[in-house]
């Protein structure tokens, strides 16, 4: 099934559109895609007019020109109406982000849009949606622009049942600089589902890490989707909702999705090599460092920190995640200790985690990190940077990243998100290091390769 269409669309119907209702998801729809993106956008609805100064068409099929994507935001009894007057005009696909369906008992309104589609092989997204963000070609989130937080471009796709916990990692993912490709609500996935756009972002170039909250499932739709997520050539990350009976209800008010067992969901997914989020920090976290490393370790960290109670609450976090930090001969600590400043060569602790103490300078950190990048029972490299210590700089980042670059060990950072230390982050980011604003946040970056490893 080809889905180009719905994520790269040349042309745009919005079916909906108000003259008398400036908010309405149609028009909000309307005006962020015809302002903002290099898609023709036509106004659609039965009663006609003018908007905007642009002819309000009174169906699909009064388009002067093939429409590549029809987005649907109309009352639900009406909506099977129009996807079939979209199937007869040639329309490549839809998003339907009409809501009162299956998620509210009308389960017979959702059956004749999916048998429809199902009948012409046409693809749509929804009901019950916010539908397809592809950044730099079209936005059919019902969201307004000014309330909009986008994380900048780059190469995880998101797929969400829910359009407020998608929203709502999107402002996680741009707050930790972590880059999409694609952002999709999937809502009630009455026809496209997350087996369909595994198969779509699997051969997606601009995608490198497929990332899902899941709610649940169709009947047999779980195995499906394992097993194909299991033979997926690149990383797929899962946040499982429905955890609990509590929590399985509530799933099922919200999508209409049968949520599962969810201990054995989760046993099933470790035993398929598919990388699990127990939480959405994980996700975040996960997602960044997938993002920039091909690499798979087995979970060695080797540590470096300005301060020891850091590091020492690295070692423990590293512990509780089954990341071993393994300890430096006493022949390898000598021979770091005479590559550093003269100044702290008699106060550093080589051991792992190495101390560099609150005097270490930026020639420090990089005779350290040089050092463990060549260390062979270390597979990956931890930095604990506190940009206020007196003696490093913003450039520092940059500094650590040109020896992954050299060496491509695996580096993880981190350092708190402050505006005033954002060319520090902004020098190891730049070249594909991952950072956190949290140690935990590091630890899940190792995690996730440690896991990927193990796939």
């Amino acid at each position: 099934m080809n889905l180009e269409k719905i994520f790269e669309p040349r042309t745009m119907a919005v079916i909906g559109v108000s003259l008398t209702n400036p908010r309405h998801p149609a028009n909000v729809i309307y005006n962020k895609n015809n302002l903002r993106y290099p898609v023709r956008v036509f106004p659609v609805n039965p009663r006609g007019g003018v908007f905007q100064g642009a002819e309000i068409h009174t169906s699909v099929s009064e388009i002067p020109e093939p429409v590549d994507l029809a987005v649907i935001a109309v009352r639900a009894e009406h909506c099977a109406g129009v996807l079939e007057e979209c199937i007869q005009a040639g329309v490549g696909g839809a998003v339907i982000v009409s809501g009162g369906f299956a998620e509210v008992g009308a389960r017979e309104l959702q059956e004749r849009l999916r048998a429809a589609a199902d009948e012409a092989s046409f693809p749509f997204i929804g009901p019950n949606c916010l539908g397809v963000y592809s950044p730099g070609s079209t936005d059919t989130f019902f969201i307004p622009i000014e309330r909009m937080v986008r994380p900048q471009p780059g190469r995880v796709a998101l797929i969400s049942q829910s359009g407020g916990v998608l929203v709502d990692q999107m402002v996680k993912f741009a707050g930790e600089g972590v880059g999409l490709s694609r952002a999709v609500s999937i809502g009630n996935k009455a026809f496209i589902g997350e087996i369909e756009l595994l198969d779509y972002m699997a051969e997606d170039p601009r995608t490198g890490v497929i990332a899902l909250y899941v709610e649940g499932f169709g009947r047999n739709e779980g195995r499906e989707f394992v097993k194909k997520a299991g033979r997926c050539n690149k990383p797929v990350v899962v946040l499982k909702a429905g955890k609990s009976p509590v929590g399985r209800e509530a799933v099922s008010s919200h999508t209409a999705s049968l949520a599962g067992d969810y201990e054995t969901f989760s046993s099933v997914l470790a035993q398929f090599g598919i990388i699990e989020a127990k939480n959405e920090f994980e996700m975040v976290s996960f997602c960044e460092s997938l993002s920039c490393f091909p690499p798979e370790i087995q979970g060695n960290i080797g540590i470096i920190t300005g301060s020891g109670g850091h590091g020492a609450l690295a070692v423990d976090i590293c512990s509780s995640h089954s990341l071993s930090t393994p300890g430096l001969s006493r022949e390898f600590q000598d021979e770091m200790r005479g590559r550093l400043t003269p100044s702290v060569q008699p106060i550093a602790s080589l051991r792992n985690p190495i101390d560099l103490t609150g005097s270490a300078v930026d020639d420090d950190f990089v005779a350290a990190t040089s050092a463990l990048s060549r260390h062979p029972q270390v597979d990956c490299i931890m930095i604990l940077l506190l940009p206020y210590l007196p003696g490093i700089t913003s450039d520092l980042g940059a500094r650590l990243s040109n020896i992954y670059l050299q060496d491509r060990k695996p580096i993880v950072a981190y350092v708190p998100h402050v505006d005033k230390f954002g060319m520090m982050i902004e020098g190891f980011e730049l070249n594909s290091i991952p950072v956190s604003q949290s140690i935990e946040g590091a630890v899940h970056m190792a995690m996730a390769m440690r896991r990927r490893g193990q796939c």
